[in-house]
């Protein structure tokens, strides 16, 4: 017959076992929802570059004229070179003239009259339809590792490490309509 206090020892034992085995799945899926984030981050930057790369293409197509392919490159260019800053107000600024490019009396009969056009068209819409999507994922991602790290045991018990609490990416997106 073993001594009481052995069963003691085995309960603390097993429950601090328990609570061990909880922690790490805590601390595992906190971290997974992190690289989801920099996963979805950086669908939406592939994203946005492809956009900011068609309207340059658009632009410099021949397309449109002159001061209306200056106001469409410039924003590209501001929307590709911008810093973590002001990255969400130049992809908005992209966003607004390529509406209001596409917003142009005739701008699709004319575009699509010509060889090229209907295919830049088309490309257009799915670069944008893709930054719509992608900026979904990312903040509903950004959301989803918010919400876990607002969890009790997830602030008491460091468990984020270092890791920058993630922001949301809020951009005028709505795509341009032709």
């Amino acid at each position: 017959m073993l001594p009481d206090w052995i069963y003691d020892v085995v309960f603390v034992v097993a429950v601090v076992f328990l609570v061990g085995v909880y922690v790490s799945r805590r601390a595992t899926r906190l971290d997974r929802l992190h690289v989801r984030v920099e996963t979805a981050r950086a669908a939406l930057d592939a994203a946005l570059v492809r956009r900011a790369a068609v309207a340059l293409e658009l632009a410099a197509s021949r397309l449109l004229d002159p001061a209306t392919s200056l106001v469409l490159a410039t924003a590209a260019h501001e929307a590709r070179t911008a810093d973590a800053e002001s990255r969400e107000f130049a992809e908005s600024d992209l966003s607004r003239a390529l509406r209001a490019v596409v917003d142009q009396p005739d701008f699709t009969a004319t575009v699509s009259a010509r060889p090229e056009g209907e295919a830049v068209l088309e490309e257009l819409a799915a670069a944008s339809a893709k930054v719509v999507y992608a900026r979904s994922f990312y903040n509903d991602a950004v959301a989803s590792a918010r919400t876990a790290r607002r969890k009790l045991l997830i602030r008491v018990l460091p468990l984020a490490g270092r890791a920058a609490w993630p922001g949301f990416f809020e951009i005028d997106d709505d795509p341009p309509r032709p």
